[in-house]
């Protein structure tokens, strides 16, 4: 069967050692995440290998950790452009195994947006994918508008993903925390922090109006919803037009229409199960978080999922190939 993964990461030392360290905020910084470096920077050799091994036929690739959201106004998009050229430049021949996600310069909206396109058309970039906030902002601002309008143009998708807390928020959280084992950056992020912060971050995007004001817009999000399963019943109900947002339609309407959900490092059942209960089977597409989590470990749980073949396909990859325009 083919199986296709969207939430699998490289970064590239050449541009990631262009980032200021101080911008980081004490995050990424572990050594589990040193230990990372060698895969995420690896592109044709043990990542294809392994994508072989497990019958992986293609993964969409994506920039780890913050980049350009880091810097200025003025040296984020040079700085976007460049690695969207060195993501297409180590795909290039590969076009059938690798696609990718654009890298946006956030910092300078509508530089984001004009390279959203340039990515878009020059490489067949199939989307972007945005990390968390930027300079302390969620994407429901005015700011931000010609991003997805741009979006909505190309008819590609957003993939949100979470990001680096916000200082004043690390602060308060993840400070005072004995830090063995790197338990602040864990608790901040991968642990819990940033996936609820993603949780928030689309039900800011529903209240705010902004699904419908781009109704054709497609918004990705990861980790099996980031929690935003569990709680659907509950937001529902918050979220109510006429609650004092500016959402036209119910929270369930707007998901099942524009908000698709990856099972990116989340390999048990239970989980899933809440997915398709709430989100559908038609907006749930395999992913595994390649490096930081295993080929090997995604397989297993594709493998143990109990549905019907048509169903299954579905998850593998008739999902990403429709929504993404992948040829087949």
């Amino acid at each position: 069967m083919r199986i296709v993964t969207l939430e699998e990461h490289i970064s590239f030392p050449e541009m990631a050692n262009q980032i200021p360290i101080e911008a980081l905020g004490g995050f990424g910084q572990s050594e589990a995440m040193k230990r990372m470096a060698p895969k995420l920077a690896d592109v044709k050799q043990e990542r294809l290998k392994s994508m072989d091994a497990n019958g992986i036929s293609m993964q969409v690739l994506s920039v780890d950790s913050s980049g350009a959201n880091l810097l200025t106004a003025e040296q984020g998009p040079a700085f976007a452009r460049q690695y969207n050229d060195l993501i297409a430049e180590r795909i290039s021949g590969l076009e059938n195994r690798f696609t990718a996600f654009a890298h946006l310069p956030m910092t300078a909206p509508l530089a984001a947006a004009d390279e959203l396109e340039r990515a878009v058309k020059t490489y067949n970039f199939r989307g972007a994918m945005i990390r968390g906030l930027t300079q302390d902002q969620f994407l429901d601002q005015a700011r931000f508008a010609p991003i997805f309008e741009r979006a909505e143009k190309l008819d590609v998708p957003i993939y949100l993903h979470p990001g680096l807390p916000p200082k004043g928020v690390a602060d308060i959280y993840y400070s005072g925390l004995p830090n063995y084992s790197g338990m602040a950056e864990a608790l901040g992020c991968y642990g819990w922090g940033w996936h609820s912060e993603t949780a928030l971050h689309v039900l800011r995007l529903l209240f705010a109006g902004i699904f419908d004001q781009y109704p054709k817009l497609k918004l990705i999000i990861g980790h099996m919803g980031e929690m935003l399963p569990m709680m659907m019943v509950r937001s529902e109900r918050a979220f109510k037009p006429g609650n004092g947002g500016a959402n036209q339609r119910t929270l369930t309407e707007t998901f099942h229409e524009q908000v698709y959900i990856t099972t990116s490092g989340f390999f048990t059942q239970p989980p899933l199960r809440i997915a398709l209960d709430t989100f559908g089977i038609d907006n749930i597409m395999f992913s595994v978080d390649y490096p930081f989590s295993t080929n090997e470990m995604g397989i297993e749980f594709l493998n143990g999922i109990e549905l019907p073949q048509e169903q299954l396909a579905k998850i593998a990859h008739g999902n990403a190939d429709r929504l993404l325009k992948l040829a087949v």
